[in-house]
């Protein structure tokens, strides 16, 4: 890389939602970075319009891409919309172009472009109406590198990684298996040592059932699963704790003595971080061969337009993918 400041491409999510518009006012602030705004020219135009708020754009395609950023501007790679935007309007005529934004995303990042992706919300049911199969960016990720990834949300010192997704809560059992369980860990022990420089990661890992099986009493994957996984990680010198009861694992004094929580199931753990930091969150994808992060809320269409969503989850999200980005090129330089 030859480029003085990371280069960090946002992707704007659904046209129709809050996106566009705090991609705008993401572009008033200073950043210590190169922002590349994935999206349609047009509808960034008309966000900052509608907030009344200045913005000049640069086509990514014309070359002119490289100076840090300026407040008031943003780089463009553009991916125009089939249908006009109307804020919280859904339109599935749109959909190809969200879909192409986050392969342009991808894409960029595969080739080395940028250091870092950042995405905006999608609406997951007009992508499913167009007929996409995407459960959510966790997985479109992960199928284009074809990689295990794992989900992390932070707010603040507090993370919280999930061993599942978007599964139905029916299937979740099923899917704590050995395999999949040791490769989760494995992953967020390596990118909490390689992303967030902790030389010794401390995991506390929760149980999957309510106060962890009751030694077999309330379920036995904890007795058949995880405590095996554990025992065997431990012997490779990780710092695994657990499985512990989900209901005491977040209180102060546990907190205290890890670096991050792995949860069973999406709404184990992510209630408890939401309610510490809704809107400053940040969702990161561990596993990629790049750096991606995310809001930690959707498209919220109710209040598209207006100008009184609250940007500080994107904000939060750019500032993190920001400085993991300036951590490995350090490294890389080292």
């Amino acid at each position: 890389m030859t480029d003085a400041v990371a280069r960090i491409a946002v992707t704007a999510g659904e046209p129709a939602g809050i996106g566009p518009e705090l991609l705008v006012r993401l572009a008033q602030q200073a950043h210590p970075a190169r922002l590349i705004a994935i999206a349609d020219p047009a509808v960034l135009k008309q966000a900052a319009d509608a907030l009344g708020l200045p913005l000049e754009l640069t086509d990514l395609a014309a070359g002119a891409d490289a100076s840090p950023h300026r407040v008031g501007h943003l780089f463009v790679r553009s991916v125009p919309l089939f249908q006009p935007m109307r804020f919280g309007q859904l339109d599935v005529a749109n959909a190809p172009a969200v879909m192409a934004m986050l392969s342009a995303a991808a894409d960029g990042a595969e080739r080395g472009d940028f250091d870092a992706i950042v995405t905006a919300p999608v609406q997951k049911s007009v992508l499913a109406d167009a007929g996409y199969g995407f459960s959510g960016h966790t997985e479109f990720f992960a199928d284009r590198v074809g990689r295990d990834v794992v989900m992390l949300l932070a707010a603040g010192d507090m993370r919280v990684a999930l061993a599942t997704t978007h599964l139905p809560l029916r299937a979740v059992p099923d899917a704590i298996r050995a395999d999949r369980l040791e490769r989760t860990i494995r992953i967020l022990h390596e990118d909490l040592r390689e992303k967030f420089a902790l030389p010794q990661p401390r995991i506390l890992v929760l149980g999957l059932n309510p106060h962890a099986g009751e030694g077999g009493h309330l379920g036995r994957e904890e007795i058949d699963v995880i405590i095996p996984v554990l025992q065997r990680l431990r012997g490779e010198g990780l710092q695994l704790r657990g499985p512990l009861p989900a209901d005491t694992a977040f209180l102060p004094r546990e907190l205290a003595q890890c670096d991050a929580v792995l949860a069973m199931y999406h709404d184990q753990g992510l209630p408890v971080l939401k309610h510490a930091g809704f809107g400053h969150a940040v969702n990161i994808t561990l596993g990629l061969p790049y750096i991606r992060t995310s809001v930690d809320h959707g498209t919220a269409l109710d209040l598209a337009g207006r100008g009184v969503a609250d940007p500080g989850s994107l904000f939060a999200a750019t500032a993190l993918a920001i400085d993991l980005a300036q951590r490995r090129r350090g490294s890389m330089h080292a």
